[in-house]
């Protein structure tokens, strides 16, 4: 039934490579993560779940064709769609995650600034668990490390035995911290402006992803230049300009606050409603454990009786 081997396992005779399993686990986390926090910003679960169904699909296409686009090899018609074949690109698939939140929040009437808020955190906790698959994938590595004192793990990894830095896990790891940061962000009561999480997620995700480019052994280019190195920074100065452009709309009332949505009351009424959920679940396991324990007594009651009329029955047949 399984097999284990260096890049992938075999589950149920099926091939399956560890790098697209935890991209998958990624992303299911990413979309429970992002239902869970629906709550603070007026949003449902459902909302989130059906968002998704416009997210990930695109930001799957996205991610293959910015690779496609730039990756330093001519593709056929066929080896375009072949992704199993590897060649994906988070930017990419941020660029298409973005095209459906737009979409999603055209078509279904939801704001775009409340929604991109609930999903950066869950975003970036995505990119965090993703870039562990690229350690079984061997790519996404740094250059190769020349000192002997810097070749153990996870410092540095061994790709086809030679040792590189270890840049998937200082993405993953500095993915990790942001993620703690927009969550904490997200659900403190005193930030009052809407969109702001989202653009931290700019900040803080470009400027690590601009400096971790920098020790990358296969980016793509343009030229000399880093093609995501340059996207990282163009992503910070947006984020910074979106920040405080929006800090300032939201004190001259331009764009309504948390406050004024009345979304810390939507969080509380959610919160007892939830509440009122497990205090019903647990009624009710409460109930049917005590309905069992008096049956059982009812069994052993009516045991008991039968025992005490069959010696009496013995007795008299003595």
């Amino acid at each position: 039934m399984f097999g284990f081997y260096d890049s992938y396992f075999l589950f149920f005779g099926l091939q399956i490579t560890y790098y697209g399993f935890i991209i998958a686990i990624g992303m299911a986390v990413a979309v429970f993560v992002a239902c869970k926090n629906a709550k603070y910003r007026g949003l449902k679960s459902d909302d989130l779940v059906l968002g998704a169904c416009y997210v990930l699909p695109l930001a799957i296409i996205g991610a293959r064709l910015y690779y496609v686009i730039f990756a330093d090899h001519d593709f056929s018609f066929g080896e375009i769609f072949a992704i199993w074949d590897g060649g994906m690109a988070i930017y990419g698939g941020i660029i298409g995650g973005a095209i459906g939140v737009i979409l999603f929040c055209a078509i279904h009437k939801k704001n775009f600034l409340d929604v991109a808020d609930i999903a950066v955190p869950s975003l970036i906790l995505g990119q965090a668990i993703g870039r562990i698959g690229c350690y079984f994938a061997g790519c996404c590595y740094g250059v190769e490390v020349t000192d002997p004192s810097l070749m153990w793990f996870p410092l540095s990894t061994q790709i086809d035995g030679v040792w590189h830095y270890s840049t998937f896990f200082y993405e993953s790891l500095w993915d990790l911290l942001g993620f703690v940061i927009l969550m904490l962000l997200l659900r403190k009561s005193g930030i009052k402006g809407r969109g702001i999480v989202m653009s931290l997620y700019l900040i803080i995700y470009g400027s690590g992803r601009a400096w971790i480019e920098g020790m990358r052994g296969d980016s793509l280019y343009i030229g000399s230049l880093r093609v995501s190195q340059v996207l990282s920074i163009i992503l910070v100065v947006a984020g910074v300009i979106t920040l405080t452009a929006l800090a300032s709309l939201t004190e001259q009332g331009k764009i309504k606050s948390i406050k004024e949505k009345g979304f810390p009351e939507f969080v509380k009424t959610q919160n007892a409603l939830a509440l009122q959920k497990r205090n019903d679940r647990k009624l009710k396991r409460e109930q049917k454990r005590q309905n069992k324990q008096d049956l059982d007594s009812d069994k052993t009651k009516i045991n008991k009786e039968n025992n005490n009329k069959k010696n009496k029955t013995d007795k008299k047949i003595e």
